[in-house]
């Protein structure tokens, strides 16, 4: 139980569509609402969201989750917020944007990156120890370097440097800050859940660190809508606003994924999976990304980078005639199930983000491709192979995080396909979860949000009163052998690619 009668709001600002949810007091999803945010690409690898457009989608879907949901608008008891993590949004001393927001997707530092290990070749290795993250081309550290060298006329005249969440809640009660999940993986440091000034330093940026704004706790309230805010999105002027999490946290949280148990896997634009622990784990080394939770927990979790967004990209190049349509993903199905397992020969490596990959190796290079065409293949052979592609990737995650035992709880849109759930069931021979709703970060939002108003003791009690399940795929042993062959094919070429064969 959530505890008093009301609602809650959670958002979930994502790169690509930015969403909202209402909760009713026993935490069930009663209304929705998403709005597309669209990617400004103006330079090759750069990867931008116009501030305007991401705070009129965050307004928008805020008032039609509620109007959704047919409530009081003043019976919404608090507001929950999480969004794309790390990046760069730069901000003056009021607040406004000085230019449009960097994401987590974006490489333009990889040369400074770069530059950097050539000078010190276990440099890496050094900024994992730390943070238990493989370092990505859009954390916030690295662009703020970026910034420094080649805007630095705009870094005079900042005041703030934060992520997309953290822009949002400003808009929201015009008070800056950050929270923990975000500070350490700027990177920061994983241990002490925090900033750390020999990360700040190692990127020369000790005269930048009064840009990064005051650490809270996720599950603290420091202010309420401001009354500009309240009329934009039509709630009550003081509603109070939780610091929030990063998106990868908060679906974490909402999908009930704090059992040590269960692995809680994300088959949304990015494709991610992993396991909650009491401790920092950095084990493997130089491998994958370790979350600082709410609640002294941390989520270490392999990443792909790229998830459905294999799929979108395809349905448009192979499919255009049924992109838009309302059965869309049942015609793509359709022609799926058609196809033998392993697309007759066809391996797809689902690497299409332009940050590369990060497990199973560290490869920011790797790049999307489709092997083993042939004049006999058709659109149906390599939509098949888009699907398996991101399962047998799916699947190197889970035997890079070393997981054995128990099973995987699945969310993200992909977890709406029941033909990927199954493949990946039967991929990976694991029992396959799908929690009951689709809005798992914004739960998350609202959980963390209905901890500070003390309905629950803290956040493993809040994340495990959202233990509800929607579908439940057992594998099959019988289609076992036909992916392990499937699966062989794809390694091999994995490997070639990889390592440039």
């Amino acid at each position: 139980m959530m505890g008093k009668a009301g609602f809650l709001l959670g958002i979930d600002a994502g790169t690509s569509r930015c969403k909202a949810a209402v909760f009713d007091d026993e935490g069930n999803q009663i209304a929705t609402a998403s709005r597309h945010t669209p990617l400004q690409r103006p330079h090759p690898g750069w990867s931008e969201l116009d501030p305007d457009n991401a705070w009129n989608a965050a307004v928008t879907v805020i008032r039609e989750a509620v109007e959704n949901a047919g409530v009081d608008p003043t019976t919404i008891r608090a507001v929950g917020i999480s969004a794309a993590m790390v990046g760069a949004w730069v901000l003056d001393a009021n607040g406004t944007p000085l230019r449009p927001g960097i994401v987590w997707e974006d490489s333009r530092s990889q040369p400074i990156l770069d530059a950097m290990q050539e000078q010190d070749p276990a440099i890496m290795s050094r900024i994992f120890a730390s943070s238990g993250s493989v370092m990505q081309q859009g954390c916030t550290l690295p662009l703020l370097a970026w910034l420094k060298r080649h805007e630095p006329d705009l870094i005079g005249k900042a005041a703030h440097v934060v992520s997309y969440k953290d822009f949002l809640r400003f808009q929201l009660t015009g008070l800056m800050a950050t929270d923990r999940s975000e500070a350490s993986v700027i990177p920061g440091d994983a241990r002490t859940r925090s900033r750390s000034d020999e990360m700040i330093a190692l990127f020369g940026l000790a005269e930048c660190a009064h840009l990064l704004p005051l650490i809270h706790d996720s599950e603290e309230i420091i202010g309420g809508l401001t009354p500009q805010a309240a009329q934009l999105t039509g709630l009550a002027e003081g509603t109070p606003v939780a610091v929030g999490a990063g998106d990868v946290v908060s679906t974490v949280i909402g999908a009930g994924g704090v059992d040590t148990g269960v692995a809680t896997a994300v088959l949304g634009t990015t494709c991610l999976v992993g396991v909650c622990h009491d401790r920092p784990v950095f084990e493997p080394r130089d491998l994958g990304l370790l979350f600082s939770m709410p609640g002294d927990l941390w989520y270490r979790a392999m990443v792909n980078v790229a998830g459905t967004l294999n799929l979108d990209w395809a349905i448009g190049v192979l499919a255009p005639d049924l992109q838009g349509r309302d059965d869309c993903y049942q015609q793509v199905t359709a022609l799926v199930d058609a196809v033998a397992i392993g697309a007759n020969g066809v391996s797809y490596l689902p690497y299409l983000s332009e940050s590369g990959i990060i497990a199973p190796v560290v490869a920011p290079h790797a790049r999307a491709q489709f092997s083993g065409l042939s004049p006999a293949h058709g659109r149906a052979h390599m939509l098949r192979a888009v699907y398996e592609g991101v399962a047998f990737a799916l699947y190197d995650l889970v035997s890079a995080l070393g997981f054995d035992d128990g099973c995987i709880k699945l969310t993200g849109g992909g977890s709406q396909s029941p033909l990927w759930c199954q493949m990946i069931a039967d991929m990976l021979q694991k029992e396959v979860i799908v929690p009951a709703g689709t809005e798992f970060g914004a739960r998350g939002a609202a959980l963390i949000a209905a901890t500070a108003l003390g309905d629950f003791a803290d956040i493993r009690a809040a994340s495990m009163s959202a233990t509800g399940e929607d579908c439940r795929y057992l594998p099959s042993a019988a289609v076992a052998d036909d992916y392990r062959h499937a699966y062989a094919l794809y390694a091999a070429r994995r490997d070639a690619l990889i390592s440039g064969k």
